[in-house]
């Protein structure tokens, strides 16, 4: 199994529930495992554990299928998606990414000039300036708090400062389902974060911070009017 193989799954869940396709994500990866458990049986890994082969796929595979999904809305609104890996990995790249890259890049001093670890960046190709960055992951507990170390290394210098860092979750363990008690990951977001998206069709206690997917364009759009 591979990423077309999850994405056709997606585009069916599509065909079925239209908008509301993104709120099954937990589901269709279900769905997916099982049909990736029947490809590992077929050349299982070296060490024999498909649920550690199953989660290196699955974490891979969603930041692909978010990035899959938001594409074309973004691109709508004059702008560009990239992933993170290509701009870390590639030796070299063409001058847009190269200019993305280096006005994404945080300043260590000494120790160089280092990329965020983020996986999709939005940013507006006439300039190549960042907009936002995106962490998506199936929970948060996987990436929560080094996501929040991103944001506030990025507000430490004026090139990087205004760039927005969200994070997009299917929220599987529901950190984000309640404001109260606070769980710890739902308080990085709400203080430390720009917002957090939920892929799911559970009932969640929003916020200005914490939003149902459904949102997440109109929250480009509007941070998009607002800085021009």
């Amino acid at each position: 199994m591979n990423f077309e193989d999850l994405k056709k799954l997606y585009l069916k869940k599509q065909e079925e529930l239209g908008s509301d396709a993104y709120k099954h994500i937990s589901e269709l990866l279900n769905e997916a495992k099982e049909i990736h458990k029947q490809d590992w049986l077929k050349h299982p890994t070296p060490s024999g554990d498909h649920e550690q082969s199953w989660r290196a796929f699955k974490g891979k595979n969603l930041e692909k299928l978010v990035q899959y999904i938001i594409t074309e809305e973004v691109e709508a609104l004059g702008l560009k998606v990239i992933n993170g890996n290509k701009l870390e990995r590639t030796t070299k790249l063409p001058i847009e990414l190269s200019q993305v890259k280096r006005n994404l890049a945080i300043d260590y001093g000494e120790f160089g000039l280092h990329l965020p670890d983020v996986d999709i960046i939005i940013y507006e190709p006439k300039s190549c300036k960042v907009l936002a960055t995106i962490s998506s992951k199936v929970t948060l507990r996987e990436r929560i708090a080094q996501t929040g170390y991103w944001k506030l290394k990025l507000l430490q210098d004026e090139t990087t400062e205004h760039i927005r860092v969200y994070f997009i979750t299917p929220d599987e363990d529901g950190t984000l389902t309640y404001r109260k008690p606070h769980k710890k990951g739902r308080a990085i977001v709400e203080v430390d974060l720009d917002g957090s998206y939920v892929l799911t069709e559970e009932k969640i206690e929003e916020s200005r911070k914490v939003k149902l997917f459904e949102h997440f364009i109109e929250d480009l759009k509007e941070l998009l009017n607002n800085g021009k």
